[in-house]
């Protein structure tokens, strides 16, 4: 059974269950993902490349341990906007697009406009983020951090 999300793609089960097995694993091999799924080797790399072709799967990465690397500390920060307008939206992507240690920016519905993933070394980092990077943005009028302590479930590690 066909399902259609949203208009754009037809997918079944199988494709479904290809999709969960790469989310968990993206460095299986062809053979090994043929039989997780059930299906002959040369099925599945079709599979694949279908689903790679129309964006479905958009790509594969490796998930880093950001304490190993200096980046441990986490903190999710809304932001509120100066100005409501399509140019304040743009200034601010822009800024953020090119900010390190911003790892996610999400324009969200709601008292905030932004939600932001930050990534830094420490709280000595993050409060010269903060300060330096995030507080010089013109277009923001408002800054509220949530600091991660722990992440009992994090799907992206």
């Amino acid at each position: 059974m066909a399902v259609i999300l949203h208009g754009m793609t037809n997918m079944d089960g199988m494709d479904e269950n290809i999709l969960r097995e790469l989310e968990r694993d993206g460095r299986l091999t062809n053979l090994q993902l043929s039989e997780r799924v059930g299906l002959s080797p040369s099925a599945t790399s079709r599979r694949v490349s279908e689903l790679e072709r129309r964006g479905v799967i958009r790509g594969y990465r490796a998930i880093i341990d950001r304490s190993q690397i200096g980046q441990g500390f986490t903190a999710y920060i809304a932001v509120g906007l100066s100005v409501h307008n399509k140019a304040a939206q743009k200034g601010f992507e822009a800024a953020m697009r090119y900010a390190p240690e911003v790892k996610e920016c999400h324009n969200i519905a709601g008292v905030f406009e932004y939600l932001l993933r930050v990534e830094t070394a420490d709280l000595t980092a993050y409060k010269r983020f903060h300060t330096e990077v995030l507080g010089t943005v013109p277009e923001v009028a408002s800054i509220t951090s949530y600091i991660v302590m722990e992440s009992p479930k994090d799907l992206r590690a």
